[in-house]
Formats: structure tokens, sequence, C-alpha cells
């Protein structure tokens, strides 16, 4: 069995890690990590764990686990990998932001690589670093990647995006209280947000010559869990053009799929799937991107990077079922 360790073991993510984890048949938890609430029954924090888990956070680190999950805020993974070591044998899997961009992917000698499978896949699968991609991110860059490959990317980019609440984390802020989410709606970092970094890195690995700019519109919604993400740029062919260029580009791809239909965020919640809808009107081509930002957007992506990481089929663990009604 895989022996984990699951840093920040309090967080969204953490949490939807060890839910995978203790159904997973290759992997098992060896400890996690967090200093808030060492000692505490990890069911008191994640209480739909209630009699499926009976396990304590701890505030002490196993140096020779398979593999190291960093479920920490963007910045505090580079802190806590310079105060704790582990064995070279100990393959580590951020979910923060510290390692995703070429500038920052080498770390005291190790090289991280960037982990949307769909992207990087035999990179991955002979990795021991590596960084998971931003929830945003993923849904976007699945979104582009068919186009950015075929070099069709030859104008600007928009796109409008909603995430739930979940993507905000559990630390408590103005935005984040039920009495101001609950019937609201906002944007946020228009044009700034962080994940734009990684998207441009993605699409350029793909088409070395885009010059031109990702516009993206971040917004709050008011659910907890999901991205819907629709994106526009100018595309000369016909749908149908469009559909079989991206059904070819995913052929391989365990988790993302082109749908006939539009597209609702019921379709994805609690799943790791990406669906895609393509429609054209007149010069543009909309493109709708969909995935659960906690899983396909962080920890299930994050245990899809691991089977491949330690030769698994990569869909181990992972047949999960929507949540649709």
């Amino acid at each position: 069995m895989i022996q984990v360790g699951i840093i920040g073991g309090a967080g969204y993510t953490a949490g939807e890690l060890i839910r995978l984890l203790i159904h997973h048949p290759e992997a098992e938890m060896n400890f996690v990590y967090s200093t808030s609430n060492a000692g505490n029954q990890i069911s008191k924090v994640h209480q739909d764990l209630v009699g499926s888990l009976d396990f304590e956070f701890t505030d002490t680190v196993n140096p020779n686990v398979d593999v190291l999950f960093l479920c920490l805020g963007h910045g505090n993974s580079v802190k806590f990998l310079e105060a704790n070591t582990f064995s070279e044998q100990t393959k580590i899997i951020d979910l923060g932001n510290d390692f995703r961009l070429e500038a920052d992917k080498v770390f005291n000698g190790k090289t991280f690589v960037y982990g949307l499978p769909e992207l990087q896949r035999e990179a991955i699968k002979n990795a021991n670093y590596l960084a998971n991609p931003g929830c945003f991110a993923t849904a976007i860059q699945l979104g582009l990647l068919p186009l950015a490959e075929a070099n069709l990317l030859n104008n600007d980019v928009h796109i409008n995006a909603v995430t739930g609440a979940t993507g905000a984390g559990t630390s408590l802020s103005a935005t984040t209280h039920y009495t101001w989410r609950d019937n609201n709606f906002s944007y946020y970092k228009p044009f700034t947000h962080q994940h734009l970094g990684e998207i441009n890195q993605s699409v350029k690995q793909l088409q070395g010559d885009f010059a031109s700019d990702i516009l993206f519109m971040p917004n709050r919604g008011n659910f907890s869990r999901g991205i819907f993400a629709t994106i526009y740029t100018d595309f000369e062919g016909s749908v149908e053009d469009a559909k079989a260029m991206y059904q070819s580009y995913y052929k391989d791809a365990e988790f993302t799929f082109v749908a006939d239909d539009f597209l609702h965020l019921k379709q994805v919640v609690n799943t790791n799937k990406c669906l895609i809808h393509l429609h054209k009107h007149e010069g543009k081509l909309l493109i709708t991107s969909i995935i659960d930002n906690l899983l396909k957007g962080a920890s299930g992506q994050a245990v899809q990077n691991m089977n491949l990481m330690f030769g698994l089929e990569e869909t181990t663990g992972l047949g999960l079922k929507a949540t649709y009604f």
C-alpha cells in the first residue's frame, strides 16, 4: 500500500483527499498533519466522516512516507519544506501555487512538474515532485488546449468563470460569510487572477507564438462548489470542425469529455470530470468548461496524478457519482 502523508489536514482540499483515500484500494493514510488540531479526531473537523474513520490529526511527520500531499495556503509550501525534511524516495504533490510556474519549479534541487494530465501525462508518470494545477486554471486550460495545439489562438480570449464558496478556503473573510454570499454575486481580481500565469504558460507550451491577451473575469457564486467557465474567441471553422478537434485531443483523456448538449454544474459536482460544450455564433467559438473545484480542480486531480506517478490506473479510487439531484 502507498503510505500517504497529508499536510494542512483541516482544510477543504485535505478533507476531500481524506474522503478519496479512505476508499482508495492502493493507498492508506500514514498521518494527517494539522498543528491547530493535533490530537483531535479527524471526524470532529470533517464531520461527514463520523463512523468512517478512526484517526487523529498529528503535529509530527513521518519523513519516510511514499507520497506527501501539501494542502497549505498559497506560499506556505516553500516554508513547510524548508522546515521539514523528507526521504529522497518521498514523492511530493503540492496543491498550492508555489511551484506551478517555470520560474518557481526548482526548489532545493527538486524540480516540480506541472500536473495537468491532459497536457503532461508522460512527464507526470516520471515525476517525483508535482505542482497540482489551480481550480480556475484547470477548467480554463481544458477549454483552450485543443485550440492551442492547433495553433488557432490568434486573437484575444475572453473568459467569464464562476466558482463556489469553497474556492475561498475555510478561513473566514467579509465575502465568505453566509449573509454576504446568500442571494449574492460579485467579481474579484478582474483581469489579474493569479491563475493567469499558469494558463498562459500552458497555452504557450502548445502554441509558442501565442501573443494575444487572455482576459479573465473571475466571479463568486452563491453555491458551495463547482466552476462554470465560459470562454470565447475568434474561430473560422464550423462548430463541427471544433468538436472533431476537441474530441481528437481528448480521445485518451479519462476524465475530460465533449458534451453534445448545454451544460450545468450538477453534471460534475462530486466527480473528477471536466465537461466541455462548444457553440458557434458568427465568427466566435463559445467554449463552456465545467468542473468540481475541489475534485478535478484540486484533490481529485491530485489523486489522479498520484495514480500516474505510481504506475496505477489513472482512474483508481476516482469512480465518483455526481450529486445530480
